[in-house]
């Protein structure tokens, strides 16, 4: 069973940056396409940002510009580079893996914007 292994989150003020970390143990994270997604409380969880095995990206239209998303096939780790975060931003994320035909999700990590 593939687990994927989160950190990086934490409490920030606005305007400052976090740099989430997702590693599948198990298993090579160059096998997958790789996500991350966010549940704000009282919100749909939704999609973030996310890479093709071949490195493309997409993100939400609220990130774009603020974050990147990021493999390092190597060090078997996916990134999310957040920067200017806002207190909009304040949510438990989510890393997800995606090879056909599994689906693998992260524990959860909580982002708090506040000053």
């Amino acid at each position: 069973q593939v687990q994927l292994v989160e950190s990086g989150g934490g409490l920030v003020q606005p305007g400052g940056s976090l740099r989430l970390s997702c590693a599948p143990s198990g298993s090579a994270v160059s096998m997958y396409e790789m996500g991350w997604y966010r549940q704000a409380l009282g919100k749909q969880r939704e999609l973030v940002a996310s890479i093709t095995r071949s490195g493309s990206t997409n993100y939400a239209d609220s990130v774009k510009g603020r974050f990147t998303i990021s493999r390092n096939n190597a060090k078997n780790t996916a990134y999310l580079q957040m920067d200017m975060l806002r207190p909009d931003d304040t949510a438990v994320y989510y890393c997800n893996a995606r090879g056909a035909p599994v689906s693998y999700w992260g524990q959860g990590t909580q982002v708090t914007v506040s000053s």
